[in-house]
């Protein structure tokens, strides 16, 4: 696997990947994190990930040329988790291609995430995730080494969110 600076020129492999999760993650009766209606088909979302890749900090890992996941990383939280006191690097995106799932692509960003934090000087790593349904993003960012720090909703309080973080 190949990890690699990316830009706003992977947004179309970033819907991609979101498109197909979403459509796995409704396939299980999952609707909750994400809903039905495609990222790529919903303009604000297509702009508010072309201004991820533009002003945030994109890696795109790679199988054998294939992209195979990406996480994107900030200085900064989004709007609905309350800034920490201290400097930060907060995943604001993490999606693994459906084709690689199960084969280490997240935990091999997150640990990329955690090392460039860590190079940077910066000794936190959070993350939000969907807390609804079963809970297994929660557990999933749990067994990379996160702790949760609260919960929050968002969406008009329809969204049921957890912030965990890491110290590197």
């Amino acid at each position: 696997m190949d990890i690699t600076r990316g830009g706003p020129a992977d947004v179309p492999t970033i819907l991609h990947m979101l498109d197909d999760a979403q459509d796995w993650l409704a396939s299980q009766g999952r609707t909750g994190q994400w809903g039905t209606e495609h990222f790529s088909g919903v303009p604000a979302a297509v702009e508010r990930f072309t201004a991820y890749a533009t002003t945030s900090t994109l890696w795109l890992a790679t199988v054998d040329g294939q992209a195979a996941g990406v996480i994107v990383t900030s200085t900064t939280p989004v709007d609905y988790v309350p800034p920490v006191a201290e400097p930060e690097h907060y995943v604001l995106l993490l999606v693994t291609a459906r084709a690689f799932t199960g084969r280490g692509v997240g935990a091999a960003l997150l640990d990329h995430a955690l090392t460039e934090a860590r190079a940077a000087g910066v000794g936190l790593v959070r993350v939000d995730c969907y807390d609804g349904d079963d809970h297994r993003l929660v557990a999933y960012y749990e067994q990379q080494g996160f702790t949760s720090l609260g919960t929050f909703t968002a969406r008009d309080g329809t969204w049921p969110g957890r912030v965990l973080g890491q110290r590197v």
